[in-house]
């Protein structure tokens, strides 16, 4: 008796900002039908309960951690998929929102391998929103600007020094650890008082939100012991988030 050989085929999923319940159903559906999982450090695990007979791959990423290389996890993902059949590669948030999504659906089709997208929900996004604050809002911002902290070497992203010089909401990704360095960029050009916004484990049962102003927000982030991962946000619309303690606002955990 000849077994079945699966077809080699790969997912891009997005897996949303954490809260189990923020994947789309297009998403759940590609897990549940996964053979293999790679998932990132930011996916919430009990999303692999959706798939109990798939082989589970940890390949995340944090601030000096790898559990693969890129091109290690690149190889991995061709190798699961021609040996085993459709292979989830889940990624936090949206997998080509600073995700390398696309360089790993890339690298697939160099070996001929059917590759689909599905987009998750953006942190750069939700987790604000989940903060109560909107990044924009009539009369107070027009635009936003979505930006990495670092670069590849880990030093500050030089695009940040131009952002005083801009108009709207600045969201900045995996920034914590720079947040005087850019901090001090908006003191240095005269705006000191510019409202800063950090939330930490944003549309989880343990987010921190805090907000001060650009002079003092590093000093406050250190009291409160405030951890990764996070989201900087800066501009007008933080002081909504402060509106919505007066009032008794939530915007977190509707069930």
């Amino acid at each position: 008796m000849s077994s079945t050989i699966k077809q080699p085929r790969i997912t891009l999923v997005g897996a949303g900002p954490g809260d189990l319940e923020l994947i789309t159903l297009k998403g759940l559906k590609a897990i549940q039908n996964a053979d293999v999982i790679l998932y990132d450090a930011l996916v919430n695990e009990e999303l692999l309960k959706e798939a109990p007979n798939a082989k589970y791959f940890f390949v995340g990423k944090r601030k000096g951690f790898k559990a693969l290389k890129q091109d290690e996890i690149n190889k991995l993902m061709v190798e699961q998929a021609i040996q085993h059949g459709h292979v989830v590669r889940l990624k936090g948030g949206d997998s080509f929102v600073f995700g390398r999504g696309y360089e790993e659906i890339q690298h697939a089709q160099l070996f001929g391998i059917p590759t689909a997208v599905v987009p998750g929900i953006s942190s750069s996004i939700a987790v604000p929103a989940l903060a109560g604050i909107p990044v924009t809002h009539r009369g107070i911002s027009n635009s936003f600007t979505v930006i990495t902290a670092t670069l590849s070497d880990g030093s500050l992203n030089p695009e940040i020094l131009q952002l005083p010089h801009l108009n709207g909401t600045f969201v900045i990704l995996m920034g914590l650890s720079k947040v005087k360095e850019i901090a001090e960029v908006f003191v240095a050009a005269g705006r000191a008082n510019e409202s800063f916004g950090i939330i930490s484990n944003g549309s989880l049962s343990d987010q921190q939100v805090i907000t001060s102003t650009a002079e003092h927000i590093s000093s406050l982030a250190e009291k409160q012991k405030v951890k990764a991962p996070a989201i900087i946000v800066i501009g007008d619309v933080v002081a909504l988030s402060q509106e919505n303690e007066t009032r008794n606002l939530t915007f977190l955990n509707y069930n």
